[in-house]
């Protein structure tokens, strides 16, 4: 690679599709890969739940417990009433989760070490959260931002600082994300880099074993970090989805 950034630039595949406000809107390296992330975690579910079976097979079992492990921590994170949004929490951790996966493959994108895509997720979300809570609330949702039982002389600064706590939460989430792939793929290349020099480097070769090492065992944990921050995201969009069906 030219750059050790190279992973991470975003290149149109074939021509433009059309032009908006004088920009190309093509088909993507990055939207690439989102749809395969996508495609594969539909061909999962379809094909855990195609057999029907008593005994589960593989597929079935992989689905099983990752449906169990989300509808666990929405139901912990947020409550029993948060039950109707399991599918849209699944939907964001599956996603994040194949993302990251797929990001793991040579060649790749690592669509989750962009923060544009993490923040849309976040957007989203949030915006669900927002309009769950005026829904179910009314303008009584706006007490969230009000401290129960605290003097009025310092509302107005409680106020403030809990609205800036909330709206800073959907870049919070995206930077996580982000600079955990970032920094993971950014730290494989180093190591990568550093035996192909060591190799092309004479009597120095044989050092190169130790970084290969390294490398290896940075991608082992690669694939549990993969697996951990759709975790995370999973759970922190479910306690924040608390605030917009409880208030407490």
């Amino acid at each position: 690679m030219a750059s050790l950034f190279e992973e991470f630039e975003i290149h149109h595949i074939g021509a433009p599709l059309f032009s908006l406000g004088g920009h190309a809107i093509a088909f993507t390296n990055s939207a690439l890969f989102m749809f395969l992330s996508i495609s594969a975690c539909t061909l999962l579910m379809v094909a855990a739940m195609r057999p029907q079976a008593v005994v589960p097979g593989r597929w079935q079992m992989i689905a099983e417990k990752l449906y169990d492990l989300v509808a666990g921590l929405l139901e912990s994170g947020a409550g029993e009433k948060a039950r109707p949004f399991f599918p849209f929490i699944f939907t964001i951790f599956a996603f994040v989760l194949f993302c990251n996966l797929f990001g793991m493959l040579p060649g790749s994108v690592s669509v989750t070490s962009h923060i544009i895509v993490n923040l849309s997720i976040a957007l989203i979300l949030f915006a669900v959260i927002l309009i769950t809570g005026f829904a179910r609330h009314g303008l009584r949702f706006l007490t969230l931002f009000v401290p129960h039982g605290i003097p009025l002389f310092v509302a107005p600064i409680m106020v403030f600082i809990e609205l800036f706590s909330f709206s800073v939460r959907p870049f919070s989430l995206s930077t996580r994300l982000f600079g955990n792939m970032l920094a993971g793929h950014l730290l494989l290349q180093v190591f990568a880099g550093l035996v192909v020099s060591l190799l092309t480097a004479g009597w120095l070769a044989g050092l190169s074993i130790l970084p290969l090492f390294v490398d290896i065992a940075i991608i082992a944990f690669e694939f549990f970090v993969a697996f951990l921050q759709a975790y995370i995201y999973a759970v922190l969009a479910s306690v924040y989805l608390h605030d917009a069906i409880e208030m407490h």
